[in-house]
């Protein structure tokens, strides 16, 4: 890992930031859920798990709704998922040019697995902007909104919390940056992100900057940092 003990770190949740992969996503796991025979709607799906680990909606799912989700039914979404992925997924726009050209240190801290991520970044071009520096939420004991994941990043990429700026699109996410001590700033950009509801709740949050074109994040994080 790099020596950033000076400098400014930029922390990149995946999905919905980097990857437009929140409608998918939801998608299958309704499928999933509703083949088990628990059915939401679209909008309480994304109120309730949007940002969380696979483990935590599973322990929710257990907790609340009695149901066991085994390892034969995860590994038949992930199977779904991922064959969806490799047929539909696309980069968020204008990250790849943003990233090009980046004067800043990065790094990916998600929610998602590590062969998650590594996926849906190679698909879309985007490993190359990241590798070795990717974070998944198996390497912590606890997943957003819990600040653990992009506290284990920042020590990682030697950076105090002060110096790190969080892009992320969930309230989950917002809330696990400010409670690291880090600015967030919110990206409402994904194509998930048109629901009023879902606007309400990050607003409500009040993240440091809220903006939806990865054009602009240069000039934020100049800003800002």
């Amino acid at each position: 890992m790099m020596n950033n003990k000076d400098g400014q770190l930029v922390i990149f949740d995946c999905d919905g930031v980097l990857v437009d992969s929140e409608p998918i996503s939801f998608a299958v796991l309704r499928e999933m859920l509703s083949d088990a025979g628990l059915s939401f709607t679209e909008s309480w799906a994304y109120e309730n798990f949007l940002g969380k680990s696979m483990a935590s909606i599973t322990a929710m799912v257990a907790r609340e709704h009695n149901l066991t989700l085994d390892e034969t039914a995860l590994a038949s979404m992930r199977g779904r998922l991922y064959a969806r992925f490799e047929a539909e997924l696309e980069p968020v726009r204008g990250i790849d040019a943003l990233l090009d050209d980046f004067p800043f240190a990065h790094c990916v801290a998600s929610s998602s697995q590590l062969e998650r991520i590594r996926l849906c970044l190679t698909k879309t071009g985007l490993i190359r902007h990241f590798e070795p520096n990717i974070f998944p939420a198996s390497m912590v004991a606890n997943g957003k909104p819990a600040p653990d994941l992009f506290l284990h990043a920042a020590r990682a990429m030697e950076t105090e919390p002060a110096h790190c700026i969080v892009i992320e699109d969930s309230p989950a996410g917002i809330l696990a940056a400010k409670r690291a001590g880090m600015t967030v700033f919110a990206f409402t950009g994904g194509s998930h992100a048109d629901r009023e509801e879902y606007r309400r709740e990050v607003a409500a949050l009040s993240p440091h900057v809220t903006f939806d074109a990865m054009s602009d994040l240069l000039r934020l994080v100049q800003k800002y940092g």
